[in-house]
């Protein structure tokens, strides 16, 4: 299913995923923003796109995060972000306590939908 999850982000995600990184509550983190710090290296490697994989960090912590995640409409909460729809992720919440990954940060995989449905 790889092919069918790839070709559809490379012109879908530049005018899709800078969107939120103008609220001030959320920082985007994605390989394909000017502003992430290895966009260089991204750019110098990945070929046709950068990917549907971001991650959000969602200001107010862990709580804020989870709430984020509850009020997903197209989103799926899912542990495996290697389906064909779009899925997002709390992976602290799965982890636990000992978890190092940050409290507020919400993984999304964006899937084949249409654009317009995210």
């Amino acid at each position: 299913t790889n092919p069918h999850k790839q070709s559809p982000h490379a012109p879908l995600q530049q005018p899709r995923v800078p969107r939120p990184q103008h609220r001030p509550s959320v920082t985007v983190l994605y390989p394909g923003l000017p502003s992430h710090p290895h966009h260089g290296v991204a750019a110098a490697q990945m070929e046709g796109g950068y990917g549907g994989m971001l991650s959000l960090r969602i200001s107010g912590g862990r709580q804020s995060a989870i709430d984020f995640c509850s009020h997903l409409r197209v989103f799926h909460l899912a542990t495996s972000l290697g389906g064909v729809e779009s899925l997002a992720e709390h992976r602290a919440s799965i982890e636990g306590e000992t978890s190092p990954v940050p409290d507020d940060l919400v993984r999304l995989s964006v899937g084949i939908e249409d654009a317009k449905d995210l």
